[in-house]
């Protein structure tokens, strides 16, 4: 059986603002996918939903995301559209079976963050001297993220990178977004879980940021979107296959080029889980 485990914002869906940074119109071609509070607020390419409504039926299509589970659940094609029977939210710390939390994975990625890093805590004592400009924020007591309301350097990014790696956490700023990441807290971990508890052979897989490359490091066909905050420095490395296209017509061709996989592929269409 295949997996098609994929990192959500800016790599298949794209708010509003991630459509305008990225010149894409949001136009009769799109598609709304997300809503809060009554708004439609992010959007996908008609063709691209109606590949990937296809494309859940021939194989395990797991939503991976940087989202808290409550926020993944505002993408209401999850419910209404597409069975997912698996996803994986809060960065790889939460994994959802049908609806239910899978227990003995939270205690793992636990005992992890017990052993390896510092408390969330510590870390933002240690930040406070860098006065960041914008509101933070903390979810489900896992790790924070600032909404940016001016770009921060090079050299400030540089600076607490560093600082979070000493204490055992990750950096990655995603359009206004910049997220602190404990490092057991791992997208590539839990879907490694899956792939065991599921007995997987395949994995294709996507994402756009820092924190997708564990993902797509234990997958065995790695896309990236050309617009992909990593993909100016791994584009050279040759080791991810990165789209030709950005913004929302990258999210389209990721999902036929993994379509394409499996037309290739003479693995079964997967069996009812």
């Amino acid at each position: 059986m295949m997996m098609f485990a994929s990192d959500l914002d800016r790599t298949l869906i794209y708010s509003q603002r991630a459509l305008s940074e990225m010149g894409t119109p949001l136009n009769k071609e799109m598609v709304a996918v997300e809503k809060r509070n009554g708004e439609n607020i992010s959007y996908m390419k008609e063709t691209a939903l109606n590949l990937l409504k296809e494309l859940s039926g021939e194989l395990l299509f797991v939503p991976v995301t940087t989202r808290t589970y409550e926020q993944y659940k505002r993408i209401f094609i999850f419910t209404e559209e597409i069975p997912v029977t698996y996803s994986v939210t809060s960065n790889g710390a939460n994994i959802h079976y049908k609806g239910e939390i899978l227990t003995d994975w939270t205690e793992t990625v636990q005992r992890k963050l017990a052993e390896e890093c510092s408390h969330k805590e510590d870390l933002m004592k240690l930040l406070q001297g860098f006065k960041l400009p914008g509101e933070m924020k903390i979810a489900d007591d896992l790790f924070f993220y600032f909404i940016l309301t001016e770009q921060i350097t090079a050299d400030t990014k540089r600076q607490i990178g560093e600082i979070a790696a000493e204490n055992g956490w990750k950096l990655s700023l995603q359009g206004r977004k910049l997220y602190f990441m404990p490092s057991p807290v791992c997208k590539g971990e839990a879907v490694k879980f899956i792939q065991k508890r599921e007995g997987i052979t395949q994995i294709a897989g996507a994402g756009d940021s820092l924190l997708d490359v564990p993902l797509l490091d234990v997958c065995t066909h790695p896309f990236m979107p050309r617009h992909g905050e990593m993909a100016s420095e791994l584009m050279s490395a040759n080791t991810f296959s990165f789209t030709r296209t950005k913004g929302a017509n990258a999210g389209e061709e990721i999902i036929e080029s993994v379509h394409q996989l499996v037309k290739r592929s003479s693995i079964p269409l997967q069996e009812s889980l």
